[in-house]
């Protein structure tokens, strides 16, 4: 029977990969998809449970489509990923207006999940999380100039603060034959851009066994017609000479590297069994800049450890003063359950923690204040994402730039200029973050 399904994705870019793989699913078995909840049959809620804030949006969302339900708009309402995966009783004892749910190891029973659903049942798929498939059809949401490729699941590190191999299991490398065959469907339907994503993709390969790596397979494609390749997320520990050679030597690579170091002081890396020194990390920026002068540097920083101390954390904000990283995600730690870090001693006032982020988006907005303050009067090219008719003008991204994460151009134009269009804009100033320009004739 054609049900209409909808989809909701929360959290990651490869959350919405899954969620791209459940619409192929659903739209193979004749259903109607779409992305508007209100009068489908089954809204199919995407979730994300890796952190508090994470958490509650799921929630927030799920008391959302309660109420549509409540309203008669919507009929069942099935829930998804990694909250799921994680909560199971604390969703069947609290929120009794889920009607269903599945695993992160069970994406592909979503056709069946909704057929028992419209049949009165409460389905519940919760399959062993290391099966779960990233192979599948999808049906790209993204805009037709840019997709993402998502190369891995799971992760296999085991950081003290991360709860996601309990949720995602130990890290899983795609075949290199799967992942050229799926990107050579997006380059056919006009792809761009392509952001290659996992929790930690510099390991790709290495589970395999049969001489695949990240270097290799940003060989390969770079052979596709893409224009811009873009990478996320690369873990300091295994950035190899041959993978600097590679970025640096590939037109198509962006030098805009997602490097996630979480911090620099010694002691806590080790708390947080990270696999660095400051030492190394310094060294490693260090090499990234001789090969790449150009090279954007984004981090993921988090404040308030167990055992940072005040000593600890101006460490940290030395080390963002010297290094002048341009790009920085600041989280609060936060406690999760089933994790190391939850039961270390020394826990942080969360107040003080707070305060801590306060301070280093503070230091870090200074950073980047300079870094665009830098890019006056120099001409750089620009991905059109379209006209912002509340800006009154074009919007973009340079390199620099990652989509949904870091700042956009602001560009004035004589003429039509079509989303997806690359521009050489020369920049002529900067508003809250942003840069401005006109494009260079």
């Amino acid at each position: 029977m054609p049900y209409q399904v909808a989809f909701v994705s929360l959290g990651c870019a490869k959350n919405l990969i899954n969620t791209e793989q459940m619409m192929a699913l659903c739209r193979d078995a004749g259903f109607t998809v779409t992305g508007d909840p209100e009068g489908a049959d089954v809204a199919v809620l995407n979730t994300c449970g890796f952190i508090e804030s994470a958490k509650s949006e799921a929630i927030d969302n799920i008391l959302e489509l309660a109420e549509l339900k409540k309203r008669g708009r919507l009929k069942k309402l099935l829930v998804a990923g990694c909250l799921s995966q994680r909560y199971p009783d604390d969703i069947r004892a609290e929120l009794p207006e889920v009607d269903g749910m599945l695993g992160t190891g069970s994406y592909t029973d979503v056709v069946t999940a909704v057929k028992e659903l419209m049949a009165g049942k409460r389905p519940e798929h919760f399959a062993p999380i290391s099966q779960a498939c990233d192979d599948g059809e999808r049906m790209v949401t993204t805009p037709p100039y840019t997709a993402y490729l998502k190369i891995a699941e799971g992760c296999s590190n085991g950081c003290a603060f991360c709860i996601i191999p309990k949720l995602r299991g130990r890290y899983r490398s795609r075949s290199m034959d799967s992942l050229l065959r799926e990107a050579r469907e997006l380059e056919a339907r006009g792809v761009k851009e392509l952001i290659v994503i996992a929790q930690d993709i510099t390991r790709y390969g290495m589970d395999l066994g049969d001489g695949s790596s990240l270097a290799g397979l940003l060989k390969e494609l770079c052979k596709l017609n893409f224009h811009w390749i873009r990478l996320h997320y690369l873990y300091p520990e295994v950035i190899t000479d041959e993978l600097i050679q590679v970025i640096a030597r590939e037109k198509k690579i962006v030098h805009y590297l997602d490097i996630p170091i979480q911090h620099c002081n010694d002691g806590i890396l080790k708390a947080m069994r990270r696999r660095n020194t400051r030492a190394e990390l310094e060294a490693l920026f260090d090499k990234l800049r001789a090969a790449m002068p150009d090279v954007v540097i984004r981090t993921s920083l988090i404040c308030g450890l167990p055992g940072e101390g005040e000593a600890e954390f101006e460490e940290l904000c030395q080390f963002l003063r010297e290094q002048k990283l341009q790009r920085a995600g600041v989280f609060q730690f936060s406690p999760e359950e089933g994790t190391l870090a939850e039961r270390m001693k020394d826990q942080v006032d969360p107040e003080i923690a707070a305060r801590r982020v306060e301070l280093v988006v503070d230091l870090q907005s200074r950073i980047m204040d300079a870094c665009n303050q830098a890019r006056l009067g120099t001409v750089m090219e620009v991905l059109c994402e379209g006209f912002d008719s509340a800006e009154g003008c074009y919007v973009g991204r340079t390199y620099a730039d990652s989509v949904e994460i870091d700042g956009r151009v602001l560009f004035t134009a004589a003429g039509l200029v079509p989303a997806g269009t690359f521009v050489n804009v020369r920049i002529t100033g900067t508003a809250d973050g942003d840069l401005t320009g006109e494009i260079e004739d």
